[in-house]
């Protein structure tokens, strides 16, 4: 019997509470609109997710690619890496080197997502950052920070130092390395990484083509989260994530089991 047909055996969604599931099923939809986009590095990069009113999390089992996890098969674990609940499948330990230090820091990042994509980690190779050339770019500034690569994220030591980088920003650019994102809901983290993925292709798009880039004002900078508020009509992540979920169950339904 393979991993996931041991998994099937357990009967996940009666052992655990409406919260914790319906947290895996966002969970497992959020790691299939990754797998959509193209986001993905085979079985590598993670997102992880609080289960509300606990310190407990749930993450990615190490060895699925993105477009076959399950709200079954994400795995429960503590602020310690250690695994709360029966699974046959493990952990990477480089990723929950970083979740761990974002989630022990930021009790407000219900959610924490990092990825290596080409654009991502083109943007985090170059010296000045992001730039302030897109409308994209004029979300992700208002809220960014930098951290410097310092190897695979294996040595516990970085933890304080990547908390200390991170601060109260949502968008965090991993020097050499991807973006990581973190927001109170799954969906926040998300649209957060959505745009600073299109900030990030954008800014390669437009260095490409060679000509002088033109740049924002600070003084609309300064207006940008006031400008998104009105946008979404207050709702945030809350206005495309209903509509997200129903484009991944057309395109890849199952997610929810």
């Amino acid at each position: 019997m393979n991993a996931i047909q041991s998994l099937q055996s357990l009967d996940v969604k009666s052992q655990v509470s409406a919260e914790e599931w319906q947290t895996r099923v966002d969970l497992a939809a959020c790691y299939r609109l990754i797998a959509m986009y193209g986001w993905d590095d085979v079985v590598f990069t993670h997102v992880s997710a609080k289960i509300p009113g606990t310190e407990h999390f749930l993450i990615n089992p190490y060895g699925l690619m993105f477009e076959e996890i399950t709200a079954s098969s994400l795995v429960k674990i503590d602020l310690q890496g250690n695994k709360l609940m029966e699974s046959p499948f493990e952990i990477n330990p480089a990723g929950f080197t970083i979740h761990s230090a974002v989630h022990e820091a930021r009790h407000d990042a219900g959610c924490v997502l990092h990825t290596h994509t080409p654009e991502g980690v083109g943007v985090s190779c170059q010296k000045e950052g992001i730039l302030p050339i897109s409308q994209q770019a004029l979300f992700v500034l208002c809220s960014l920070a930098y951290h410097d690569y310092e190897g695979v994220a294996l040595n516990e030591d970085e933890k304080s130092r990547l908390q200390a980088h991170l601060g109260r920003a949502n968008n965090l650019v991993l020097r050499n390395h991807g973006l990581l994102t973190c927001g109170r809901r799954i969906s926040d983290a998300f649209l957060t990484m959505y745009t600073l993925q299109r900030c990030c292709e954008i800014q390669v798009a437009a260095q490409a083509g060679g000509s002088e880039l033109t740049t924002i004002s600070q003084t609309i900078l300064n207006g940008a989260v006031e400008s998104m508020r009105k946008v979404t009509r207050g709702a945030g992540s809350g206005i495309a994530w209903p509509a997200l979920l129903r484009k991944i169950q057309r395109v890849n339904p199952g997610f929810d089991v």
